[in-house]
């Protein structure tokens, strides 16, 4: 419930500043009461959005107070003016908090290649810092919005030794543009714990991997993926210093349990989407070539095309598996929908598995497992169908 999105010591806010027209929420704010432990990963593009080169120079620091993020444009591809409008809503934003410039990251996600104009964030700053409240990421997460449909919000609570109830929120937006390294997505989560910064950053790094980083939707990397993690210790739990603690498992596994939370949530409302596909490859040689062909098979437009029309092509996903550059026998390749198999040593089962595996395809969610009998390891990738309402969406995107 909407009441519960809060976590100690954090207030949140969003104002209509005007980027996406006069009725939208559009600019919002997080703030921690007190210097948070952070941690990131972004975008592996080798084009990245000004945003996300100063939030990786600022964490260095492994500190943060305040993050910052704008809808509409993603000032992504604006050269020297996008880095000055970074820096200066950083600076903004640090002399309305009266805290240190650095301690403030920026975001931002929208359109590639326009600017923005450093009086859009002057001119809201007092409004911002204004609306914000214990109970405010409601706001933050819908001002985060571009062609999502709906917000994304998750939260867990766990209990730590010394009988300590730590909280997770997270927050997340993306829907098209999505395919790791990471996706047209942004993610902000905000915990209680006592964490120290370099655990929390490989701890963040392994469950983006299982996570953000094992979604697609379309198979476009964008220039502004981020995700941010901030730890205030105000559970007052003893500080967590290792990932091999039991203190530390349990907040891992939360932290996995509510990454793959979000990351499921974005591609479920991936543009158009109508159905949820977890794409797993079984006994592959290598993790890596498992994860290769299930992200393959996961990106085919002819694949996600089948999916939507619930036709159960099992010739579109032995194609694609055959171009994924993994050492594949056709001979044995197994392929199942859910419990449904369809194919055994690389040969079609019949009418009758067919219109077993058809009625498969009706449900919102499945699973095509691909059994390579070729090693040990096993990869999966989420994604959705690819349907004409994508089309509409992408097609006409800046009007």
């Amino acid at each position: 419930m909407e009441e519960k999105l809060q976590v100690a010591g954090f207030q949140a806010g969003a104002v209509k500043a005007g980027i996406r027209g006069k009725d939208r929420l559009d600019v919002a704010l997080i703030y921690s009461e007190v210097p948070a432990a952070a941690a990131g990963v972004f975008t592996t593009s080798k084009v990245k959005a000004a945003p996300v080169l100063l939030d990786m120079e600022y964490l260095q620091g492994g500190k943060a107070q305040a993050i910052i993020v704008n809808s509409g444009i993603a000032n992504a591809c604006t050269g020297k003016p996008g880095m000055e409008l970074a820096l200066g809503t950083s600076r903004l934003v640090a002399g309305q908090l009266g805290i240190a410039d650095e301690l403030v990251l920026v975001s931002s996600t929208g359109v590639i290649g326009q600017q923005l104009d450093l009086s859009i964030f002057s001119n809201c700053m007092k409004p911002l810092a204004a609306s914000l409240r214990k109970d405010g990421f409601s706001d933050v997460a819908r001002a985060m919005m571009t062609t999502d449909t709906v917000p994304k919000t998750a939260r867990r609570e766990v209990q730590l030794s010394g009988n300590k109830k730590i909280t997770l929120l997270g927050l997340a937006k993306g829907s098209g543009m999505i395919m790791p390294n990471m996706a047209t997505m942004l993610s902000f989560i905000v915990t209680d714990a006592a964490v120290h910064a370099s655990v929390l950053q490989e701890m963040l790094g392994q469950s983006v991997a299982k996570s953000f980083n094992a979604i697609t939707v379309d198979g476009d990397t964008s220039t502004n993926d981020t995700v941010l993690l901030l730890a205030n210790g105000k559970a007052g739990n003893a500080e967590i210093c290792s990932l091999d603690s039991a203190d530390g498992r349990l907040f891992h596994q939360c932290l996995d349990d509510l990454c793959l939370d979000l990351a499921l949530q974005i591609v479920k409302d991936g543009e158009g989407a109508t159905k949820l596909i977890t794409v797993h490859v079984k006994r592959a040689a290598s993790r890596q070539e498992a994860d290769q062909a299930a992200r393959t098979v996961a990106n085919s437009s002819l694949v996600k095309t089948a999916f939507f029309g619930e036709d159960a092509n099992w010739g579109r996903i032995i194609a694609a598996l055959g171009r994924s550059g993994i050492d594949v026998d056709p001979d044995r390749v197994d392929i199942s929908f859910d419990e449904v198999l369809m194919v055994r040593d690389g040969l079609g089962l019949g009418p009758q598995q067919e219109k077993l595996a058809t009625s498969v395809l009706k449900k919102k969610a499945f699973s095509v497992v691909i059994d390579l009998k070729n090693g040990q390891s096993e990869a999966k990738v989420y994604t959705c169908d690819l349907s004409v309402e994508y089309i509409r969406i992408n097609a006409d995107y800046r009007s």
